[in-house]
């Protein structure tokens, strides 16, 4: 190796350092003083000598490379500082957002231990009226899951220090019922738990939601399965909404139109795929710019599933609502609704007219949460918890 090669060899650990530390200092002085750094930085492996060449009498000895300084010494712990910080609050606009989240490592292997977590998207008008039932829920599991919620800016109201809930409300838009605003809220969410490298699946909830089963159940099923769980089905009473402006705008045509339940549990590649699209978001926000209460919300994820041609997908959501009361909204569950023979029926898919057994690792399971509970439905499910849902 020539004299020239052992200096350059020489300098790169002081490269090294002063690339780390500008890198680091741009964070903490920019205005994302939150944000979570969407890679691991390389962990340092141990100096090894050099192979013994041979040298000529004119050339000094060749010397190993020095081991790195202790300020590259990073450990998982300190890393994971970044990665997932006690407050999701920051200051990236969403076009700021939506570009660090599309980004998807392409080498799978991870230099640490890494536990899939299941993220748990809560999108609110305000409160939590049933997060001490969250609470019970998640007890015990902390590594395992993360949490986001997505509620109306105006909302001041707050939650105790020690709730896996504080801290976690992301940076929030106004929202309104079946307004594009919703999918919007949709995607905000996606963005954000995808910053975080370790969330693997990903669940749409509301504030009237409920856990059907214990924690350890619901992460085996949705880690363990290797499709995404999204309704996207043809149906033909929704046809009245499709208009020839998707047509038009994206080239969408009414055999590819598709309904479904906005509810879904998807998976880490598909997330990508729905945050990082820039063409049919943009024709379905211009359609509901002009069409008031356009239910978009309900055709704005299903449809361009069908337009991908996206195979990993159950066609089904984990999530369950009875509609049978025909109407706008569906049945709510009160105190007096909230029985051990109603949580049992809705967990072996009463009502639902579907086949649960499906080859997508959910192993035949129905449903893992419902919707929708009132606050007051809080106390019989405390109640029935222990006996029924089997955690707290």
């Amino acid at each position: 190796m020539s004299h020239l090669g052992r200096k350059i060899l020489n300098v790169v650990p002081m490269l090294l350092v002063f690339s780390l530390g500008f890198f680091m200092g741009m964070i903490s002085d920019s205005k994302f003083p939150n944000f979570y750094i969407p890679f691991v930085p390389p962990m340092p492996s141990p100096a090894l000598p050099l192979p013994q060449l041979p040298v000529s009498s004119q050339s000094p000895p060749l010397q190993p490379i020095p081991p790195p300084p202790p300020s590259l010494q990073l450990q998982v712990a300190e890393v994971m500082r970044f990665l997932v910080p006690k407050s999701a609050m920051h200051n990236m606009t969403d076009e700021e957002l939506f570009w660090w989240a599309s980004m998807a490592p392409k080498v799978r292997s991870m230099l640490f231990h890494r536990v899939a977590k299941v993220a748990f998207l809560f999108l609110t008008r305000g409160n939590l009226p049933l997060w001490p039932l969250w609470e019970m829920f998640f007890n015990g599991h902390d590594g395992l899951y993360s949490i986001y919620v997505h509620t109306d800016p105006s909302y001041t109201g707050s939650l105790p220090e020690e709730s896996v809930f504080y801290g976690r409300i992301i940076p929030s838009q106004k929202m309104m019922w079946g307004d594009m605003s919703l999918v919007a809220a949709e995607r905000r969410l996606l963005a954000n738990a995808l910053l975080d490298l370790s969330n693997e699946r990903f669940v749409l909830l509301s504030e009237s939601c409920i856990p059907l089963y214990d924690f350890p159940t619901v992460h085996a099923v949705l880690t363990g399965s290797n499709t995404s769980f999204v309704d996207s089905f043809v149906n033909h009473d929704s046809e009245v909404r499709y208009n020839p402006f998707f047509a038009d705008r994206s080239n969408i045509t009414l055999a590819q139109w598709r309904k479904g339940t906005p509810w879904f549990e998807m998976d880490r590649a598909l997330a990508v795929e729905v945050i990082s699209d820039d063409t049919y978001f943009l024709a379905f926000r211009e359609y509901c710019a002009v069409q008031p209460a356009c239910l978009m919300d309900e055709h704005y994820i299903p449809t361009p599933l069908s337009l991908i041609g996206w195979m990993h997908n159950a066609n089904r959501t984990l999530t369950y609502a009875d509609w049978r009361i025909g109407e706008v909204h569906p049945q709510t569950y009160g105190r007096d609704d909230v029985t051990e023979d109603l949580i049992r029926k809705i967990r072996g898919g009463a009502g639902s007219g579907r086949n649960c057994t499906y080859n997508d690792g959910a192993n035949g399971t129905c449903y893992l949460f419902a919707r929708k509970f009132a606050h007051d439905a809080l106390e019989p499910l405390f109640r029935l918890n222990p006996k029924v849902m089997g955690f707290g």
